[in-house]
C-alpha cells in the first residue's frame, strides 16, 4: 500500500525538522501513543493502543531514521506487532521544503505491507482510519510546533500540489485512539 500526502506546517523549516525529531512533541501528536523513546543513533521504541475498524489492539515498534539530509529529508524505516492483530511494516520518505512567510511544506511518500487480521479486514476500514489518524496526527503536531491549544480544524493538505494522491494508508497499522 502506498500514500502521499503534503501540509503546509506554520513554522520555519529548521522548527520543523528539530519538532520532526523530538520525542516529547511526536509522543504527544500521535493518536494512542502511550511510550515513544530514543534507542540510540536515530532509533525509536514506540507503543501505542489503536484500532482499525473492528481490530482493535495494543502496538509495538520501532522506526529509524535513514537516508538523512538535515533539514531537508529523511527516510523513515518502521515495523510493528499487534498480537493476534497483525503487523505492519514499511518506509515514508519525508521532505520539507520552505515555504513562503515562514511556512514549511512537508511531503511524505509511504509503502506499507500488513498481515494478520489487519490485512484481513478490507481497504474501506483500513483507508478511513488511516485518514483519521493523519488528520488528527498533524493537528496535533501544528498545535505542537505552533503553540497552539489544539482546538484547531485539521491541516489542510497544501495547496497547489499535483492534488494530493490518496492511494493506501502506510499508517494502516496505526489507527485512531
Amino acid at each position: 500500500m502506498e500514500l502521499t500526502e503534503s501540509y503546509t506546517l506554520p513554522v520555519s523549516q529548521q522548527r520543523a525538522w528539530e519538532a520532526l525529531n523530538d520525542t516529547a512533541i511526536l509522543g504527544a501528536s500521535i493518536p494512542g501513543c502511550e511510550r515513544i523513546e530514543a534507542e540510540g543513533a536515530n532509533a525509536f521504541a514506540l507503543s501505542m493502543a489503536a484500532s482499525v475498524g473492528p481490530v482493535k489492539a495494543r502496538f509495538k515498534g520501532r522506526m529509524l531514521l535513514t537516508d538523512i539530509d538535515a533539514p531537508r529529508t529523511y527516510t523513515i524505516v518502521f515495523e510493528g506487532q499487534g498480537g493476534v492483530a497483525g503487523f505492519g511494516s514499511g518506509n515514508a520518505h519525508v521532505t520539507l521544503e520552505p515555504g513562503g512567510a515562514g511556512t514549511t511544506k512537508l511531503t511524505y511518500t509511504a509503502s506499507v505491507q500488513m498481515g494478520g487480521r489487519l490485512a484481513q479486514i478490507g481497504s474501506r476500514f483500513v483507508d478511513g482510519a488511516a485518514s483519521r489518524l493523519t488528520g488528527e496526527f498533524f493537528r496535533r503536531f501544528i498545535a505542537q510546533v505552533s503553540g497552539e491549544d489544539g482546538a484547531q480544524a485539521p491541516a489542510a493538505p497544501a495547496s497547489g500540489d499535483a492534488q494530493t494522491k490518496r492511494k493506501k494508508s502506510w499508517t494502516a497499522w496505526i489507527s485512531k485512539s
